[in-house]
């Protein structure tokens, strides 16, 4: 069974490896993992995995967050993952203030404050889910993608994943909820409603198994995993 994987990173990211040891993650070999557990006759074709640039005066670490990227980057496109950009957008903007958990927010009562929001990765990962479906039909059969699996807990996806299962019934559909163990979640009812399977989380066991080594070839230099990962 042919499998295109579609990857959110922004939110594998918050959702798995932030504030963990575990961020210079062989991707590929972990979602091809978890698909083969599902399904042993799984066979990893593509993985495709969208992102927006890290801001640097937003950042943590500053510069640094964004060389760390940069590096990952180099590593996947180097592993033959696709990597496709969107964009953050930033705007002044009000948002109640938060007095305390028994205060409900008022409107009459708001803070200036900045908004950060990432653009056009969910769009770009709904119409390249959906391009590749359509494109199946004129691929030898030896070659087409029987399965898509999307590595994603946003619910902005389930219309995606709705069409998807509507108009081409063949294709199966996975779901991998980008969630560490231990940390409690519910799975989102829009994804689960549209998939054939979904895993809810993922093992620290899985994790640790699923490392890169500290120094990974590329076509330039090496790249080398970030001291602070």
């Amino acid at each position: 069974m042919r499998t295109a994987f579609f990857i959110d990173g922004y939110n594998l990211f918050y959702g798995l490896l932030a504030n963990t040891r575990y961020k210079w993650l062989d991707l590929p070999a972990l979602l091809s993992h978890i698909a083969q557990v599902e399904n042993p006759e799984c066979v990893p074709a593509t993985f495709h995995y969208f992102t927006a640039p890290v801001q640097p005066k937003l950042a943590t670490r500053g510069l640094l967050s964004k060389q760390a990227q940069d590096t990952y980057i180099r590593v996947l496109k180097a592993q033959g993952v696709e990597v496709i950009t969107g964009r953050h957008q930033l705007d002044p903007a009000k948002a109640p203030r938060y007095v305390c958990p028994n205060t409900p927010p008022s409107r009459q009562d708001q803070v200036a404050i900045w908004k950060l929001e990432e653009k056009e990765t969910d769009v770009n990962i709904a119409l390249s889910m959906y391009r590749m479906a359509v494109k199946q039909a004129s691929q030898p059969q030896s070659q087409r993608i029987e399965q898509i699996v999307l590595v994603s807990a946003d619910t902005d996806m389930g219309p995606a994943l709705q069409a998807l299962r509507e108009d081409f019934p063949d294709l199966r559909l996975g779901v991998i909820l980008p969630h560490r163990e231990g940390i409690q979640r519910v799975a989102p009812g829009s994804l689960q409603n549209h998939a054939h399977w979904m895993r809810r989380r993922v093992t620290v066991a899985e994790l640790e198994a699923h490392q890169l080594p500290d120094r990974v070839p590329t076509k330039k230099k090496p790249a080398i995993k970030p001291d602070y990962w």
